[in-house]
């Protein structure tokens, strides 16, 4: 660097050190954010450029947070942005005020650098937070669109709705096998009655979740198996071997219970026996 470039840029952190009231001020102003919070990030900037050291570490660690609490809050990316670049604005008209404004007038050229590295900063930042809170979001709606029910003792069911795409059969198989140990079931229904659509990578996708289950020693019944996705799975030559399917979760409840060794049935029947005899 220059003497004369230096000698600007020492005056422009002169204006910054000596004006810090007016332009934290005048910042709040036009990023329409709280002096407060401006405070703490424009004393981190003054620190970071103490003694030439030019260490953005810690003004860029508070930046993060604040685009990620506003990535949380709804913000725009442009919003952080402008919020930081408003600082260059405030600055600008200081220099400009300035009696020596031949002197910091050169140094304005390098705070102006300084400034759109921190507001691109802002901006990185705003979208890796932002693309975390959707993986999240997705994770959660995985989650809850994949419930198992426990249906009767020793019995758990996996009512699936929607397309069964490689990262749900995921999270499928994973709560069904957790279920399985928490509960010690031994029998498990999985009911695509509302899975549009039935294509290969789906069939393979149950498949692998059946063999999961019968390693954790369950027997799997495969239900909601409707006309149109039966001669689909047989026009494309999926082969289900020894699993089970039936039509409907009504008929799959039905055979786990005979599997079970469970007689609903009768007794209901002896139920209503004993009520009459009573009566």
């Amino acid at each position: 660097m220059s003497v004369q470039a230096d000698t600007a840029r020492r005056r422009i952190e002169e204006l910054l050190r000596t004006n810090e009231e007016q332009i934290i001020g005048r910042w709040a102003k036009i990023a329409k954010a709280s002096s407060e919070e401006l405070s703490e990030l424009y004393r981190a900037l003054l620190a970071s450029l103490d003694e030439g050291k030019n260490d953005l570490a810690d003004i860029r660690g508070l930046l993060a947070d604040l685009s990620r609490s506003r990535a949380r809050a709804g913000f725009a990316p442009s919003d952080t942005a402008r919020a930081v670049f408003g600082l260059k604005e405030v600055v600008f008209e200081l220099a400009e005020s300035d009696a020596d404004w031949a002197e910091a007038a050169g140094g304005l050229v390098w705070f102006s650098r300084l400034i759109d590295d921190l507001g691109l900063y802002t901006f990185e930042t705003y979208t890796d937070a932002r693309e975390k809170i959707i993986l999240d979001q997705a994770e959660q709606l995985l989650e809850l669109s994949t419930p198992v029910v426990k249906m009767w003792d020793g019995i758990v069911a996996v009512p699936l709705i929607g397309t069964l795409d490689s990262a749900r059969t995921q999270v499928v198989m994973e709560k069904l096998l957790q279920t399985l140990v928490d509960t010690g079931a031994e029998h498990a229904i999985i009911d695509i009655t509302g899975v549009p659509a039935v294509d290969t990578q789906v069939a393979q996708h149950l498949l692998k979740t059946v063999v999961a289950a019968r390693l954790m020693g369950a027997e799997c019944v495969i239900s909601g198996i409707r006309p149109q996705i039966a001669h689909t799975i047989v026009t494309l030559g999926v082969e289900f071997g020894d699993i089970v399917t039936k039509a409907s979760l009504a008929d799959a409840l039905a055979h786990t219970f005979r599997r079970a060794g469970i007689e609903v049935g009768r007794a209901r029947q002896a139920h209503v026996s004993i009520r009459a005899e009573n009566a």
